[in-house]
């Protein structure tokens, strides 16, 4: 009852009610990544490309979508990373979350945010005021 209640009023959260009935009418499933996200092909969009979507697991967060995988969702590649042999290069990071918004958000020394005291400018900064 509680996932029902979720695809009804949330859109943050998985998939909608339409979602669902949109990838069952017209999607085939193409994969799932390593965080659990499952990525769909369907019929053509107005564009002439088949139309790429992606069901996320938990949270809808678009920086979830891995290296590989956002790729194929722009159409930079036709073959996904589950029908070949993908490897991440080196440089490649893994997922992490934005905290924008939690405890655990990046916040400066001297920030209102933060504890702490901004250091005093030094002479290399001279501040703008009216007029000058």
């Amino acid at each position: 009852m509680k996932n029902l209640l979720l695809q009804i009023f949330t859109w943050w959260n998985g998939q909608t009610l339409g979602t669902r009935f949109f990838t069952w009418r017209f999607g085939k499933k193409v994969g799932e990544d390593e965080l659990g996200n499952i990525y769909y092909e369907g019929s053509m969009s107005s564009y002439g490309l088949p139309r790429r979507w992606v069901v996320f697991k938990g949270y809808a967060d678009a920086s979830a979508i891995p290296p590989g995988w956002h790729g194929w969702m722009h159409h930079r590649t036709d073959v996904a990373p589950s029908q070949e042999d993908y490897k991440p290069r080196e440089w490649e990071k893994l997922h992490q979350p934005n905290l924008t918004g939690t405890a655990g958000a990046y916040r400066p020394k001297g920030s209102l945010a933060a504890s702490g005291e901004r250091a005093r400018v030094t002479g290399d900064y001279d501040a703008w005021t009216p007029g000058s």
